[in-house]
């Protein structure tokens, strides 16, 4: 059983139709915080995080996203769209009585919470982003980047239905846990983390469910909302070495913010808050 160095719960919890695991920690009168992992992570991703804003009294929420882990994977692609993730978060807001939340999102998580921070402002205290940009500025990059295009080449990879699937999970899911650390910093993953991405990733019957969520995003293309620019606090916090995703991201998204602020760190790559956690963890307990 995982472990976290204070006391947490773990539970089920049903919403949008499905029922997904959240562990929570902290005072439950404390000021509440949710963090959304990526991909191919799970709640656990946050294990650094976690610690750190429940001893600072935050009330910590921490699914695990649908697709995931413990967390029921919904048949087919459109299940995986846009508005249901993001519909999925104001459930458990909804759940746990939380009229405002403070947001925290990395990868597929800081995608999601961008969407719920621009079609749902209202719910959104403050936004915490990490190492994924504003989607506008996705768009605006791609339409005239190639070698962003280059970084991204394995979400077209992805879109291929049982191929990627399986060559993933290839010899106790061998190539994703390569890209995990083939992508960080030395050391960043020990190897009883890798073996707990791996139950995880066992635990949901395999990678097609988180897989889902590249290929709707390709398939069910979501109106923007009218308003794009956020007007509620938002502290981007990136690593310059992220394989994947250009710097530029994070300034043009920053741009996109009436009431933005952004923290560069020189030395991480896009597993920022694994690799700078303490200087992380500072950010956001200063941010909230």
């Amino acid at each position: 059983m995982l472990m976290l160095p204070i006391p947490y719960e773990s539970g089920y919890i049903r919403t949008n139709g499905i029922r997904l695991h959240v562990v929570s920690a902290g005072p439950t009168d404390g000021k509440p915080v949710m963090l959304l992992h990526g991909f191919p992570e799970f709640w656990y991703g946050w294990r650094r995080q976690i610690p750190a804003l429940a001893q600072a009294g935050f009330r910590v929420i921490v699914p695990d996203q649908r697709g995931y882990n413990l967390s029921d994977v919904p048949k087919g692609v459109k299940a995986y769209a846009l508005p249901q993730l993001g519909a999925d978060v104001l459930g458990l807001l909804d759940h746990f009585g939380i009229d405002k939340v403070n947001l925290v999102g990395h990868d597929w998580g800081a995608l999601v919470a961008w969407g719920v921070a621009l079609a749902f402002p209202e719910r959104v205290e403050r936004l915490g982003i990490l190492n994924v940009p504003h989607p506008l500025a996705m768009l605006r990059l791609l339409s005239r980047s190639p070698r962003q295009w280059l970084k991204s080449w394995y979400v077209g990879y992805f879109q291929i239905p049982g191929l990627a699937d399986r060559q993933l999970a290839w010899n106790h899911f061998a190539l994703v846990a390569k890209s995990m650390t083939g992508s960080a910093a030395s050391q960043t993953f020990s190897p009883a983390d890798m073996d707990a991405y791996r139950r995880a990733w066992a635990n949901s019957g395999g990678l097609s469910g988180m897989l889902n969520w590249y290929r709707a995003l390709v398939r069910y293309r979501s109106a923007f909302p009218a308003q794009l620019r956020l007007q509620m606090p938002v502290l981007i916090q990136w690593g310059r070495r992220d394989a994947f995703l250009s710097p530029r991201l994070a300034t043009d998204s920053l741009a996109l913010c009436d009431d933005g602020r952004l923290v560069f760190y020189e030395q991480a790559s896009h597993w920022v808050q694994h690799e700078a956690a303490s200087a992380v963890n500072r950010q956001l307990i200063e941010f909230f």
